[in-house]
């Protein structure tokens, strides 16, 4: 399998309330069909990641309304799978060209939460929960906690270690201007924040964010507009679910969709995990970067907290980890994370990221998770 990825545009990430979110779309749109170097009457079908504009918006129908916004008359589409909406829009974009039913397409990942009140969010947010959790009065804070607690229980893993995740973050995002907190953190600063949910602080969660992110996407036989050792490909794309209800999980310190959703994507892209050089994982809360990164293979199973403590994902380590600042501090619009894992993806291999750069970047993976992980959409791409 190879996709190419003509084109990429991002927002920036954060409090946006001079934009709407069809503001937001639309700009990530237009930058990722001006990249792609294409005409937009040439992009035949527009899939569009979204989870809550429903709720907080108002509008259900926005593949339709991105396409009028942008003067598309071609087929339009709007993907909702919580959190992983934006990973899911890009598989199912794939699956459209691999079967020739298109050779042109634009996937837009938008979320526009900052101007809804808190309590109007968490509720919403829940919808990717299940009737069980939410009677109960759960949280994702409550249910991430949950699994940290597991894991420290099984693994000892520490709170020092959780913090080491935001710290590590906060330095990539630092060097992000399109990041929604580009600034650098202490370890003491995390640990001395509010507390959220025990064991989490403030500092350990990922924020309400506005924000978009679009790429244009064409089967291989298309031509681009980038040399060729510039040109990106995606070369594996892969799904899996689990139970929505944390409860009926065989284990709290795993996500098991994550591993059988990156096998298959590592098997069709013909890699190994050690073939990759960079990453963006779901990090909605510390302990989930730490489980992505076991769960993915990166490390043993109950070594992810110290794996990431001693540097081995920070920028000049072996295996730089969410050099956007990932969901932590580059933020997370839920139906555009995804997207922007892979914007980030891109640019690292197309090897333009100027300081976050990582050096001989050739093959890179994102992981995509929807609620606690009922949903898990992995990508790698390759040069």
């Amino acid at each position: 399998m190879k996709i190419k990825v003509l084109g990429t545009g991002l927002t920036k990430f954060g409090e946006l309330w001079d934009k709407s979110l069809f503001d937001l779309a639309q700009e990530a749109a237009l930058e990722a069909i001006g990249d792609s170097h294409l005409a937009v009457n040439q992009i035949e079908a527009v899939f569009v990641a979204n989870m809550l504009s429903g709720k907080l918006s108002g509008q259900d129908h926005l593949g339709a309304v991105v396409a009028s916004n942008l003067g598309l008359s071609g087929a339009s589409f709007r993907i909702e799978a919580a959190c992983a909406s934006g990973g899911l829009a890009v598989h199912l974009a794939i699956q459209s060209l691999l079967s020739g039913t298109y050779k042109k397409v634009l996937v837009v990942g938008v979320e526009k939460m900052t101007d809804s009140p808190a309590s109007e969010i968490t509720s919403a947010l829940m919808g990717a929960g299940s009737q069980t959790e939410r009677l109960a009065g759960l949280t994702f804070p409550g249910l991430y906690a949950l699994m940290a607690k597991a894991h420290m229980q099984k693994y000892g893993t520490t709170k020092n270690e959780l913090a080491q995740v935001a710290v590590k973050n906060h330095y990539h995002a630092s060097l992000n201007d399109k990041a929604q907190f580009p600034y650098e953190v202490t370890e003491e600063k995390v640990l001395e924040s509010s507390c959220i949910c025990t064991p989490f602080t403030l500092f350990d969660a990922s924020p309400v964010s506005d924000g978009a992110g679009a790429l244009v996407l064409s089967a291989d036989d298309e031509p681009g507009s980038l040399p060729a050792g510039r040109q990106v490909f995606i070369s594996g794309s892969a799904v899996a679910t689990d139970t929505i209800d944390l409860a009926n999980r065989k284990s709290l310190t795993e996500i098991t969709a994550t591993q059988t959703a990156s096998q298959k994507a590592l098997k069709q892209a013909g890699v190994e995990i050690k073939d990759i050089k960079v990453a963006e994982v779901h990090d909605c809360f510390t302990i989930a970067e730490i489980l992505a990164m076991e769960d993915l293979g990166f490390c043993q199973k109950g070594e992810g907290g110290r794996f990431i403590a001693k540097g081995t994902t920070k920028l000049g380590g072996k295996l730089p980890v969410n050099t956007s600042g990932g969901l932590k501090a580059c933020g997370h619009p839920v139906g555009a994370t995804g997207v922007k894992q892979i914007v980030e993806i891109t640019n690292q291999l197309r090897g333009n990221l100027g300081k976050r750069q990582v050096k001989g970047a050739n093959v890179g993976l994102t992981q995509n998770v929807g609620g606690t992980g009922a949903t898990v959409v992995v990508h790698v791409l390759q040069n």
